[in-house]
């Protein structure tokens, strides 16, 4: 026999004997300390009929199948329900077998009293385990210090006592509830608020600080981390609520700080009810799924539930990884990976020919902002006509919704790229207006944090070689997301759209890149201007100082989700999209930044006289 047969057994073995004590001291109390000798038979049939039945009620609420050194409260209450069917069960064999003549009131105090006997019984288990891990080890030499006397303060103590070989000692809790100070929780003690931080650290000599508050404000995490890295202490933070709420972490996924910590927005979390009447049970399609966003946009969307996810790109490499990775999580979800231009409408016809996607996220385009002024023809004809291509493959073939994810740099566009996003935007506009059953509509957006090429990386590539850390301006600012969030947020303005809207992701305030730049030097370790010099290398072409979410002719208005707007973008009829299309394909052959932004701009203005004048003059 295995020793986990035996395990159960034994388990088995003490529900019986807390079955016969729990029944006889039930009579006990009913009869004032005297047992009346006629109960004494009765209570042995009685044992032999019912103890079958407890056994199995227990094994099918899988009382016999739980690891009860880490019991729970929900395991408790599992134990709460067993032993509540299995009484119930033993009222009908009361009333149903004859001379079993029971007071009434022994089985209500046999409740009771085998719940305790077969809780403590389990729990024993936990507290014995404890007892002699705890034992068994000396203390931790590593003095670890808490933020956070909740929840996810409990359950870090929990973990570390699973993990001896971390050598952590938790001497303590800090957390800014009045009513918890001096408590303790888990066994330790809560030692005061938060301010206390450097006075604990220094008198206790802590090595490590963990922030256990998972919804705890940005600039709080930002403010608990400067401070540690004044005592040279790299602070580390648990999973997020959202993660903390579906799961218990485990302890490897406890981290150091990270710049998403400190930003100053609110965790964005997924409506499924909205997203799932049009993801589940659709096949869609994701232009681009091998870059940052494309890539969160398939992970995201495989846990929706889709009939079919088709990953679309150019680049052979990137399109491998995320099939690769997807399929090794989504084994039961038809995958395909897709090698393809967007500029290349005959072979996007035969995509949308051969699968028919019901829904389409567009996110392949060129991005950045100083190339795209080096190359406006490129990228002229690949996010905007790259995007035409997309679009009308979509409309011919009746895709129900198609997504772009367009940017903050449309809006009065200073750069090339800008000015390609916002023609794409208008393109899809009258497309939208031309009475299709497919559902155009744009999501714009501002830089998003780890993203390939974004300013996160490349400070801390220039963090990593000594410096210095480059910044274009003092006073740029910017707006950021982290790519996850940003993802999130695009599926859920996709459940909203009619057709024809540009969605605005609420992008919190703007940061400061300098901030940014400083923050990430101290998260090193590192002092700024002193180890790491930080230099301003001046306004790159097509940038801005500070970027916008939206025009002022446009308008924002709020949605039923807070953190998504819509904007009213004015009309384009059906002669001004055909003429931007068609001036578009022929400027895209050959133009200089400059001639791409005029005409851009003359079709920001939808004012067909001047766009057609810019044309005629521009490609005689």
């Amino acid at each position: 026999m295995s020793l986990l047969w035996k395990y159960k057994l034994l388990l088995a073995l003490s529900d019986v004997v807390a079955l016969a004590a729990s029944g006889l001291a039930g009579l006990l109390l009913r009869f004032d300390g005297y047992l009346p000798p006629i109960f004494y038979g009765t209570w042995l049939r009685y044992l032999l009929l019912v103890a079958p039945v407890y056994l199995v009620v227990y094994y099918s609420f899988g009382l016999y199948s739980r690891i009860w050194r880490y019991a729970s409260v929900r395991d408790l209450l599992s134990i709460v329900l067993a032993v509540g069917l299995a009484t119930t069960s033993l009222f009908v064999v009361f009333y149903a077998v004859p001379n079993m003549g029971f007071p009434r009131s022994v089985f209500v105090m046999q409740f009771f009293l085998n719940v305790a006997a077969v809780g403590g019984t389990r729990f024993g288990i936990r507290v014995v385990d404890n007892l002699t891990r705890r034992s068994g080890r000396a203390p931790g030499r590593q003095k670890v210090l808490v933020i956070g006397a909740g929840d996810a303060g409990r359950s870090l103590v929990e973990e570390i006592a699973k993990h001896p070989e971390l050598d952590y000692s938790i001497i303590g809790f800090l957390d800014d509830d009045p009513a918890k100070s001096g408590m303790q929780l888990a066994g330790i003690r809560i030692l005061g608020r938060v301010s206390l931080l450097e006075q604990v650290a220094t008198e206790q000599g802590i090595e490590h600080v963990i922030i256990a508050m998972p919804s705890a404000p940005a600039v709080l995490v930002r403010d608990i981390t400067l401070r540690c890295r004044k005592l040279n202490i790299m602070p580390k933070t648990v999973p997020s609520l959202h993660r903390l709420l579906r799961d218990s972490f485990k302890m490897n996924e406890v981290r150091d700080v990270q710049i998403e910590d400190i930003l100053p927005r609110p965790e964005v979390k997924m409506n499924g009810d909205t997203i799932n009447s049009y993801i589940r049970g659709k096949r869609v399609l994701i232009t681009g799924a091998g870059g940052s966003i494309g890539s969160e946009l398939s992970r995201q969307i495989a846990r929706l539930n889709p009939e079919h996810l088709l990953l679309l790109g150019r680049g052979e490499n990137s399109i491998f990884e995320i099939h690769r990775e997807l399929t090794g999580a989504y084994q039961l979800l038809p995958i395909t990976p897709l090698i393809a231009d967007i500029r290349d409408a005959v072979r996007i016809n035969a995509v949308f020919t051969g699968y028919e996607p019901h829904v389409v996220f567009h996110a392949a385009a060129y991005k950045h902002v100083p190339l795209m002024e080096s190359h406006p023809a490129e990228a002229l004809q690949n996010n905007v006509l790259g995007t035409n291509n997309v679009a009308l493959a979509a409309l011919h073939h009746h895709t129900e919704r198609f997504v772009l994810i367009s940017s903050d740099k449309a809006v009065n566009p200073s750069g090339v790229m800008g000015a390609s996003k916002r023609l794409a935007e208008v393109l899809l506009q009258g497309l939208n207006n031309n009475g299709p059953s497919t559902k155009f509509m744009s999501v714009r957006f501002g830089n998003v944090l780890g993203s390939r090429g974004s300013v996160i990386p490349i400070f801390k590539e220039q963090i990593a070689k000594g410096g210095p850390v480059t910044v274009t301006h003092p006073d740029m600012m910017r707006y950021f997301m982290t790519i996850p969030e940003a993802v999130s947020l695009v599926i859920q303005a996709g459940a909203m759209g009619n057709g024809g809207e540009v969605f605005v992701l609420d992008m919190g305030r703007p940061v400061k890149v300098l901030d940014l730049a400083l923050d990430l030097i101290n998260l090193s370790g590192l002092r700024p201007y002193q180890d790491i010099p930080i230099v301003f290398s001046g306004l790159r072409p097509g940038e801005k100082l500070v970027e916008e979410i939206h025009t002022g002719a446009e308008g924002l208005h709020p949605t039923k989700n807070p953190h998504i707007f819509v904007t009213s973008p004015p009309f384009v009829d059906q002669d001004t999209w055909r003429n931007v299309s068609t001036a578009t394909k022929t400027l895209s052959q050959r133009c200089t930044s400059e001639e791409l932004m005029e005409f851009a701009r003359s079709v920001e203005a939808l004012l067909l006289t001047q766009a057609a004048a810019t044309l005629e003059r521009l490609l005689p």
